[in-house]
């Protein structure tokens, strides 16, 4: 299994191939935090928050990653593996953050027709 401390420097590292312009406003920051979280609308228990993008409110903006929740979902695969997830999720919030300044919703439309589609599975 990856340890928080693994993650932390996985995200030091992908966070540092990404050009500068994607930080622009993101005042918060990236946060590894340690616990799972799950999806407030999920039908089993296995319907993971892996990460987040947040816009607003008293700490500005910035983007959460939940070691937990990717243990939970990927604690199985290789490092390499786990590291290819964690960039997609990474990327997956900063598309949110991006879209977020140029007034754009395309990502959260994809995002709630998924959500959608899990439900009509898991009625």
């Amino acid at each position: 299994m990856v340890s928080i401390e693994e993650v932390e420097e996985m995200l030091d590292e992908i966070a540092a191939t990404l050009p500068q312009e994607f930080y622009n406003k993101l005042n918060g920051g990236i946060l590894l935090l340690p616990e799972v979280k799950m999806h407030p609308e999920r039908r089993e228990d296995n319907l993971y928050i892996l990460g987040q993008y947040h816009s607003g409110g008293g700490l500005g903006r910035y983007i959460t990653i939940y070691y937990g929740s990717f243990v939970q979902v990927y604690g199985h695969l290789s490092k390499e593996l786990f590291y290819k997830e964690l960039e997609k999720t990474l990327i997956h919030e900063f598309t949110h953050h991006i879209e977020s300044l140029a007034g754009e919703d395309s990502l959260v439309e994809k995002d709630k027709k998924k959500l959608q589609e899990y439900k009509e599975k898991h009625p």
